[in-house]
């Protein structure tokens, strides 16, 4: 059940770009679970959860388009939620089954919204990990103050200090998650110092877009017909808790779980944290 890199080839206004994603366990089990990680994070933060999770499922996990192995558009306005569900929707005809569950981390969670809310979705069950259908301006403010930052780093050491600094909320993690995490998300440039694995114009659209008013889902949310785990981190500044309680008593009435000691967003390394996707995921 080995961790095995494939990509696939997408399109958006501005030309073709390569998506790469992470495929574990048997290539013709017909139960897929797609995993989607956060806005600026990578398909690998999902690893622990899909070696745990594929002897039950064909584990997938993309690096959204701008992220990681994958290529960058042309045109950073392309940056957003519709462009990365038609990506989506390439990648699950490629991996020619007619349904998948889906796991969404913050960024991830609104793809998988937007793709669960259409007719004939092909999500048949869904875990919101720290989203919902309202994200208040502060929250997003914060996120602004960050995203597309290019910071650099004169060694692997430095770049490990600010991970740990920037991502404190995912909680207490060991020595070598933070390793890991860290290993999967910068890059030694050509000039020998350390860099972000990601596109810095993913900022572009969001802080246009996202920086003076709340993000309202909600009408999103409702259409939503295939069963829902909404999971929060307990200290999260995301998913505020009344709009965590609300999504259990309108439109799909998601299951709720709510993790102690994390911020935005649990991480799913530990094996009390992956229980709760597991036992939703695999519940009749």
């Amino acid at each position: 059940m080995t961790k095995q890199q494939r990509l696939v080839q997408c399109l958006s206004p501005s030309g073709l770009h390569r998506m790469a994603y992470y495929e574990w366990g048997e290539r013709d089990n017909p139960r897929v679970l797609v995993c989607v990680h956060g806005l600026t994070r990578n398909g690998s933060d999902f690893d622990t959860l899909a070696a745990a999770l594929c002897g039950h499922y064909r584990v997938i996990c993309p690096d959204v388009v701008g992220r990681g192995q994958s290529g960058r558009l042309r045109d950073p306005a392309g940056y957003a939620i519709p462009q990365y569900v038609a990506d989506m929707v390439t990648l699950i005809a490629r991996l020619n089954v007619d349904s998948v569950h889906w796991l969404g981390t913050s960024m991830g969670g609104l793809i998988g919204m937007a793709l669960a809310a259409q007719a004939s979705s092909p999500i048949h069950r869904l875990v919101l990990n720290d989203v919902g259908p309202l994200i208040a301006v502060d929250a997003l403010r914060r996120i602004a103050a960050y995203v597309g930052a290019d910071p650099d780093w004169a060694s692997f050491d430095e770049a490990l200090a600010y991970v740990r600094q920037v991502s404190a909320p995912f909680g207490p993690l060991t020595e070598a998650q933070w390793y890991a995490l860290t290993e999967s998300s910068v890059v030694r440039r050509d000039d020998g110092r350390w860099a972000f694995r990601y596109d810095p114009r993913i900022g572009e659209p969001f802080r246009a877009a996202f920086v003076d008013r709340d993000i309202d889902l909600w009408p999103l949310y409702e259409a939503i017909a295939c069963p829902v785990l909404a999971i929060r981190g307990g200290e999260s500044d995301l998913l505020a808790p009344e709009v965590w309680r609300r999504m259990g008593d309108c439109g799909p009435r998601a299951k709720l779980a709510e993790i102690p000691g994390v911020g935005h967003a649990p991480m799913f390394q530990s094996a009390e944290q992956i229980a709760v996707v597991r036992d939703f995921l695999l519940s009749a």
